[in-house]
């Protein structure tokens, strides 16, 4: 779900002469919508057809994004074709070299599932259309007093250029029929498992999850958390790093199948604690646990937790492209994944089971009430069993540390 950052760098060094040839300019420009006046952008938006670009390896998550389309499509006539992404890099490279050609206008990217590195990354390029987001009806429900990343990524302010669709908290999994107790701590997962090898992994970075992983593992190790909050290329970044390469040089051996193989994605390492390859897994939403508990995929004796001194949180968002084709319709959309519904629907485990970014009081009384009733399932965990939450790094940190990872540790599959 996250731009590699190498990737942008890349492609940014082969600007010149980007040929574009699959990108078709209509004959004319979709004006920028007017969000300020609402009817208008709904007539504007009429009959376009929204191209998302949104990562697409979970099938409860492409099954939301259908319906969040369909329903779309029959309230204000607009179509959504999701563009089914293992990478955001591949979004973001397209509008950079439809950039870099001249593609100013009718760009072949309308809507980007986004955050952290990749939103900062396109804008400082100049990459995203807006301001747009603070405009919209359904924003007026967001939580941004209780809920302070709807409106700063990763330390980076978004300025109304990305509507926060989901918060995401990392929580850590197991089968209580096979364990007893349960590592809470990065030291803790390594005292485990020199006692039980082979019974833990993580996805190879750059995938998100695996990134993730190896930021829990420095915020809980580095001497002052706060470093982390500035560029890396403020600080000496060797030493704030040090640590982490000594931790992983203990754990890499431990892991599943010696740490010489790695499961792809999220689901991957599902199937894993699924299968009886590993013990213990993580995700983004003990919510998705209990969704996957409903869908048969992991045994209903599967509990999730977090760490003790807190895990990593955050929120993801949607954004448009500066040369959009359909803005005034990727706006109605980004408009309705914020609205009460959606995020009902959104937070339902038998749907997606992912945190609602909507602040309940500011809701009108029956979707309160909606709200109140939504059973989070046998795996989710409550708002107070979830400990403290964890800021993000600044963007910068992640790509440094996959980068040295790959160095290190990187494996063909």
């Amino acid at each position: 779900m996250r731009l590699r950052m190498r990737a942008f760098v890349s492609a940014l060094a082969l600007a010149t002469g980007i040929a574009t040839a699959s990108v078709s300019v209509p004959a004319f420009a979709d004006p920028a919508p007017d969000v300020g006046n609402w009817q208008s952008v709904l007539d504007q938006a009429r009959g376009q057809t929204v191209y998302w670009h949104a990562w697409g390896g979970e099938p409860r998550i492409n099954d939301y994004i259908a319906w969040a389309g369909d329903q779309v499509f029959e309230r204000y006539g607009v179509k959504v074709v999701q563009v089914k992404l293992t990478d955001t890099a591949d979004a973001v490279t397209k509008v950079l070299s439809e950039k870099t050609a001249g593609v100013n206008d009718g760009g072949a990217v309308d809507m980007i599932w986004i955050n952290g590195e990749n939103f900062a990354a396109m804008k400082r390029n100049e990459l995203l259309f807006g301001p747009w987001v603070e405009d919209t009806p359904n924003f007026d429900y967001v939580d941004v007093k209780g809920k302070p990343t709807v409106v700063n990524d990763f330390t980076v302010p978004t300025d109304g250029l990305e509507a926060p669709w989901g918060m995401a908290q990392v929580s850590f999994y197991y089968d209580t029929a096979k364990l007893d107790s349960v590592p809470k701590s990065a030291q803790g997962l390594l005292e485990w498992l020199v006692k039980n090898p082979g019974r833990f992994t993580y996805p190879q970075p750059p995938n998100y999850m695996g990134s993730t992983f190896l930021k829990q593992i420095l915020t809980e190790l580095v001497k002052d958390p706060k470093v982390l909050q500035q560029p890396a290329d403020e600080v000496d970044a060797k030493a704030v790093l040090e640590p982490l390469w000594g931790y992983l040089e203990d754990l890499q051996p431990l892991l599943w199948r010696n740490g010489q193989a790695y499961p792809q994605n999220g689901a991957a390492m599902r199937t894993l604690l699924g299968d009886n390859e590993v013990d213990i897994a993580f995700s983004f939403s003990s919510g998705e646990v209990s969704s996957a508990i409903e869908a048969f995929e992991l045994p209903d004796t599967v509990r999730s937790y977090v760490f003790d001194n807190g895990t990593l949180g955050n929120t993801n968002f949607v954004a448009i492209p500066y040369n959009a084709s359909a803005k005034a319709g990727a706006v109605v959309l980004g408009d309705f994944l914020m609205s009460p519904e959606a995020q009902l629907r959104k937070q339902d485990p038998q749907y997606w089971g992912a945190d609602t970014v909507l602040a309940m009081d500011k809701l009108p009384a029956d979707m309160q009430e909606a709200f109140a009733n939504l059973d989070l399932g046998i795996a989710s965990l409550a708002p107070a069993e979830r400990g403290t939450v964890l800021p993000e790094p600044h963007p910068s940190w992640m790509e440094l540390v996959e980068t040295e990872w790959q160095k290190h540790y990187g494996v063909v599959q």
